[in-house]
Formats: C-alpha cells, sequence, structure tokens
C-alpha cells in the first residue's frame, strides 16, 4: 500500500496523536484509526479497515518510535491478562522516574494518595495466604488521610510532607481519572487494580519497591513473601492477575492463558509446578479472586498484617 512507503508525515502525526488521547490501543482499533486517517486524507479513495494490515501497524509504530526516542518515550506493546491474552500498545516514559507519568498533573497529595494506593495494593492486600494485588473503591477511599505516623515516600524515595491528606471528594475525583486515563481498571466487582500500561510503564519501579532481598533467617516461605511482584514463568510479565502454585514457598506464577499454553507444549499428563514440581492444581489464584472476607476487610492495620503474615509463615499450602 502507498502509506508503508511514506516518510514520516502528517498521517503518522494524527496516528500518535491518538495514541496520546486513548492511552492504549488494541490491533484491531489501531486498524480502525489508521484506515479513517487514510481515509481523510483521500477521501475519494476510502480505505477499510480490512485494508489495514498487522504490518501497517507495526510499521507506522517503528516511524513514531525513531521520532519519539530523543524524549525519551516509546509506544511499546503488551498482553492483557485476560484469558484471550490480548496485544496492546501504549506510550511509555522510557526514563524509569517513580512515578513520573503520573505526577506531571497531579499535587503532592495526590501522589502520596496514589502512593498509598499502590501500599495497599502490593503490600496490605498482597499476601502469602491471599495475592490479591487489588483494592475495592472504598478500601482505596479509606486511604484518603496519610496515617498519623506518616512514612509514606514522594516519587523521588525521600519522605513525604507530613499528613498529605485529600478529602473524601478529591480521592474519588483522582481515582476516576486513574480510570480514565488508562493507569487503573475496575472489575465489575469493583476492583482496582494496575492495567497492562500501568504494569508495562512502572515495572523497574514496582520491582524495585515492592520486592526486598531476603533476611539470612528467613523461612522459604519469607523469603517468597518478600517478593511481592512475581513474574509469570511462562510470558516473564508481571502477574497481578492468573495462578499461582499452591506451595506458599514457591515462586512460580502462571496467567490463566499461559497455564494452558505451558501445560500443552509440557505434553504431560499430571500438571507439575514447572519450578517445585508439586501438582498444579488451578485452585490457587493472583488477583480479585484470591480475595476472601478477612482479607476485604478494610483498612487492616498493620499489627493485623503482621498477624497474617504470622500465620501465612505456618504452612505451605492452602
Amino acid at each position: 500500500m502507498e502509506h508503508e512507503e511514506a516518510p514520516y508525515n502528517n498521517t503518522h502525526r494524527a496516528f500518535l496523536q491518538s495514541f496520546m488521547a486513548r492511552s492504549t490501543m488494541t490491533l484491531e482499533e489501531a486498524q480502525r484509526v489508521l484506515a479513517a486517517i487514510f481515509t481523510a486524507r483521500d477521501e475519494t479513495r476510502p480505505v477499510l479497515t480490512a485494508d489495514i494490515t498487522e504490518a501497517d501497524v507495526t510499521s507506522y509504530i517503528s516511524a513514531i518510535n525513531y521520532e519519539l526516542s530523543p524524549i525519551d518515550f516509546e509506544i511499546r506493546s503488551t498482553r492483557t491478562q485476560t484469558a484471550d491474552r490480548t496485544w496492546i500498545w501504549a506510550i511509555v516514559n522510557t526514563t524509569s522516574d517513580p512515578l513520573t507519568q503520573v505526577a506531571t498533573t497531579r499535587s503532592a497529595d495526590e501522589i502520596a494518595f496514589v502512593k498509598r494506593v499502590l501500599d495497599a495494593m502490593f503490600e496490605t492486600y498482597n499476601t502469602p495466604r491471599a495475592e490479591i494485588m487489588a483494592i475495592t473503591s472504598t478500601q482505596a477511599l479509606q486511604l484518603h488521610k496519610a496515617p498519623r505516623n506518616n512514612e509514606t515516600q514522594q516519587a523521588d524515595g525521600t519522605p513525604a510532607p507530613a499528613r498529605s491528606t485529600l478529602s473524601m471528594t478529591d480521592a474519588q475525583k483522582c481515582l476516576e481519572n486513574l480510570v480514565e486515563e488508562g493507569w487503573f481498571e475496575k472489575s465489575r466487582k469493583g476492583y482496582l487494580s494496575l492495567s497492562p500500561r500501568a504494569l508495562m510503564e512502572l515495572r523497574g519501579w514496582l520491582m524495585e519497591m515492592y520486592n526486598e532481598a531476603p533476611d539470612e533467617d528467613d523461612t522459604e516461605v519469607e523469603a517468597a513473601a518478600r517478593m511481592r511482584v512475581k513474574m509469570c514463568e511462562a510470558c516473564r510479565e508481571i502477574v497481578t492477575v492468573g495462578q499461582r502454585c499452591s506451595n506458599r514457598a514457591c515462586k512460580c506464577r502462571l496467567h490463566d492463558a499461559c497455564v494452558r499454553q505451558f501445560f500443552r507444549a509440557q505434553g504431560a499428563a499430571d500438571k507439575k509446578c514447572p519450578t517445585c514440581k508439586q501438582e498444579w492444581t488451578e485452585e490457587n489464584f493472583v488477583g480479585e479472586r484470591a480475595a476472601r472476607p478477612a482479607s476485604r476487610a478494610s483498612g487492616a492495620s498493620a499489627a493485623s498484617r503482621r498477624s497474617m503474615m504470622d500465620e501465612d509463615s505456618d504452612g505451605d499450602s492452602d
């Protein structure tokens, strides 16, 4: 097609503007956008979505990335954690500055609130017994006030100003904006979790912030618990929705779709964890399916979280 050979021009700029407006695109969405752009360029030669190939999309993305590289941005691709593992593209900041991407249009109090929400996702509601890694809207709104013993850090790692507090209304608005901008996703059950775009863009920061080196006297379960952000054994992407090994001392995690692909490729009649060889039950979950009544209790205190961790260390499987 003619547009495949064209140098960087207004059609590329229009495509980039569409990316910036949408935050993410699937292949189907990108094909529709390109078809509309090409048709608008020459209305006498309408282009159908079916005329746009995946190669056309990747060619345009490559050309745009060449122009974006000097300003530390890039269009990257990842798969969703849903069963169909749909490919999506998103514009990401490549400089790895912690939370820079969500900080540009938000106040210091809002950034401190977002950090508290992330702490809840990856610490409070992410234990060896229940790796939920999601938070309900109610639980999130209860974090609008900073704790009195405020140890929350800012994006640069320095202590946040004391009492970085939002009103309930402002916290609600902040959450809605994060969902609208594609940083958070809200499930049908009302759970908030990081979107594929956020996981892709904040991957390095999340692993640095929430994964700790084990202590010498840690048990295997305690050592595994310190690695709060775990990767899929098959695709090597972060798992916040999927399945885990029933052995709590094992760090193996798999997305639901990766479970089927992985064990199909193995061709074994009995499903065994690829890491510890324990039976893979498909009954131990990561994400909101791991939520239990005890872990849904809002506003869990630090003492109660420590109690849950001690309880978790007593056994090796559910």
